[in-house]
């Protein structure tokens, strides 16, 4: 039996030896994930940069039940879902896509919406969700991004640009205080000024509400601007890691010439064994 300082120790999400391969046994097999561990503890923002295919999104589909590991596991505030379906896993999970037209119902209205994201874990039906008091709430939510959604509830998703659509997925993400929040790439399809609005309203939301968040990003200065932990990944492995003062004191450049390191050593390797 644990004892009491064992259980207050346990992380938010705990990621043990995770592997995932796809088309397995074929010509067109493709390993994705080696070996992955990875532990967040509560309000633990950890930022997940890496080259295209390196498994970034791939560890997020597992965190979030939309894909099943191969081997190892996942833990997330002590439940087990490495086995649980993405239904059931969502209760315990935001999420934020790259797409702004991901995430959201665009021929719903910006309430029908809400009503949805909150229903994930209070079991209601839109028809329950869509009441006098829930959209006060949902205006309240809403004010924070300074858009002016709070005044257009019923207006339709699909009328709305890319970043408010995105600024709202990011509240119907955070709506439920989840366990876990993953972003992937969320910034990465807008334009500059957009970028920056989902960036800063991403900082301040997570800051406030202490949210143990996963964001994998190509920009390697919002990766080192945002969190408190950044990983390094590379063909399915975590390269190496930065938390603390070696996060807040690290650059651009220091990220590049840790990569190049590593590149270097592994075509080393190659011409070792040609």
């Amino acid at each position: 039996m644990a004892t009491q300082q064992e259980s207050a120790s346990n992380p938010m999400l705990d990621i043990v030896s995770v592997s995932k391969a796809f088309f397995p046994g074929t010509i067109n097999e493709k390993i994705a994930l080696r070996d992955v561990s990875l532990s967040l503890e509560k309000g633990d923002f950890v930022t997940i940069i890496g080259s295209n295919g390196a498994g970034k999104s791939t560890l997020l589909n597992i965190v979030s039940g939309r894909y099943r590991a191969d081997l190892g596991s996942v833990t997330i505030d002590g439940t087990l879902t490495t086995r649980l379906s993405d239904y059931k896993v969502s209760k315990y999970v935001g999420r934020v896509f790259q797409d702004p037209m991901a995430g959201t119902c665009p021929h719903m209205t910006i309430e029908e919406n809400l009503a949805i994201a909150w229903g994930r874990t209070h079991g209601h039906g839109l028809g329950l969700g869509v009441t006098k008091a829930r959209k006060a709430q949902f205006r309240q939510e809403l004010k924070v991004l300074e858009q002016g959604l709070e005044d257009r509830l019923t207006a339709r998703v699909g009328l709305l640009s890319g970043g408010q659509r995105q600024a709202l997925s990011l509240v119907m993400a955070v709506f439920n205080q989840p366990k876990i929040l993953l972003l992937d790439e969320h910034t990465a399809a807008l334009d500059p000024s957009r970028a920056e609005l989902i960036t800063r309203l991403t900082k301040e939301l997570v800051a406030k509400h202490q949210h143990t968040t996963m964001m994998v990003t190509h920009n390697m200065e919002q990766a080192l601007s945002l969190g408190n932990r950044l990983i390094m990944m590379h063909e399915g492995r975590i390269l190496f890691e930065l938390s603390g003062a070696d996060k807040e004191n690290a650059t651009v450049d220091d990220l590049l010439a840790e990569f190049a390191k590593f590149k270097d050593l592994q075509m080393s390797d190659r011409s070792m064994l040609a």
